[in-house]
């Protein structure tokens, strides 16, 4: 597989996106710490980082690390607009963009010397029209590899802009901390803290198979890879997502059943609609749950057609629940997700009007409200009342 000599990606990251959309709107609001959500914090302003507030925490928690913190609830619509003005730039700059979240994206600019410039002045240019037409700060990364351009934005964080040159990678690589490689949470990181293994160079100095053997084949063969910038994915253009999934922050007190539930049809609302707004449909129902140790744990159900109908997905996933509970009875849930894979192009083939459900035309009404007034305009009766928790917006079209 063909392996660029030359930093041509660009690894763009939006800094402290919803926070810093909440900072642009409100003018009272620059220069001061911000939290987004109530219950769980979404997102936070670099002013409430600096007193240690971190997304997906407690807003208990939060508030008292930051007293002075100014919550607001979050705007989904403010933060899609704001995105989809972003992507537009991006694509503007170069055809070749792959994104990954709806603030983030990879870009090759490669074959644009001649008409462009040198990567550098993309990324300067790049980093002043986000800012001059969309208002918001943006970190870019620079490099040969996708791996090493996105550890750039991240070390250049906030409003920076970071090139790492080929001749000088594992000089800036290895120094880092292990949580800089992609896949190294937590619990792979108290693995290997446990063997005095602190920075990027110490795991780039380990054999692979001594690696294997402290954190697994797959792990291990990924870590080593990556620790000596070995990445030869390139931009992927227009590749379609195999799974669409939210989930929900609880933070560390106990959730009763019925509140987990409630939480749970939220999510699935969530997620279902987007499907259908995709035309896509799914098969596969995945349940995700985090501990507050940090360990994961899944469960998944297939159904035996695909469908973008929210009756039998969520029917699914609270089956997964339930078989769940035990063990969420055991042990204190932190996070709870749901996901939905084995995704078809296209919708499913609608059912004749003598045999249609009466979900699909519920389903239908639902978004037509939704979409002429606004996600909240309806929602569920368990859900009233209830923080929103944590969204995973879709991609701009």
């Amino acid at each position: 597989m063909f392996v660029s000599t030359v930093a041509t990606i660009l690894h763009a990251d939006l800094d402290a996106f919803y926070a810093s959309v909440e900072q642009r709107d409100d003018p009272r609001l620059r220069g001061r710490p911000v939290i987004v959500g109530g219950g769980v914090v979404l997102a936070c302003s670099y002013e409430a980082k600096a007193h240690g507030v971190r997304s997906a925490m407690g807003g208990r928690q939060a508030r008292r690390l930051c007293p002075d913190a100014i919550v607001v609830p979050p705007r989904m619509s403010a933060y899609t607009a704001a995105s989809r003005a972003v992507f537009e730039i991006f694509r503007h700059t170069t055809p070749l963009v792959e994104g990954l979240s709806i603030d983030e994206a990879f870009l090759d600019v490669g074959g644009l010397r001649r008409l462009a410039g040198p990567p550098l002045d993309i990324a300067i240019q790049l980093r002043s029209e986000v800012r001059e037409r969309v208002g918001l700060p943006i970190t870019v990364g620079v490099a040969r590899t996708k791996f090493l351009a996105k550890v750039a934005s991240g070390v250049g964080k906030p409003d920076g802009l970071l090139v790492v040159a080929p001749d000088r990678e594992l000089e800036f690589l290895h120094p880092l901390p292990v949580e800089r490689l992609w896949g190294v949470g937590p619990v792979t990181a108290a693995k290997l803290r446990e063997h005095r293994i602190r920075t990027v160079g110490q795991v780039a100095r380990l054999g692979e198979a001594t690696l294997v053997s402290l954190v697994g084949a797959g792990a291990g063969r990924h870590l080593h890879a990556l620790a000596h910038n070995r990445d030869p994915r390139p931009v992927q253009v227009g590749k379609r997502h195999s799974s669409m999934g939210a989930q929900h922050a609880l933070g560390r007190v106990p959730h009763p059943p019925a509140e987990l539930d409630a939480i749970l049809a939220g999510l699935v609302d969530r997620v279902t609609r987007r499907l259908r707004a995709a035309d896509r449909s799914g098969r596969t129902v995945l349940l995700r749950l985090r501990f507050a140790d940090y360990t994961l744990a899944t469960r998944s159900h297939t159904l035996t057609k695909a469908t973008a109908q929210t009756g039998p997905l969520l029917g699914a996933a609270r089956a997964l629940l339930r078989a769940a509970l035990p063990e969420i009875d055991r042990r204190n849930v932190t996070l709870i997700g749901v996901s939905l894979g084995n995704l078809d192009d296209g919708q499913v083939q609608p059912p004749l009007p003598f045999d249609r459900d009466p979900g699909v035309d519920l389903d239908a009404a639902v978004d037509a409200v939704r979409d002429r007034f606004g996600s909240a305009a309806l929602t569920r009766a368990v859900l009233l009342g209830r923080d929103p928790g944590l969204e995973m917006p879709r991609l701009p079209d």
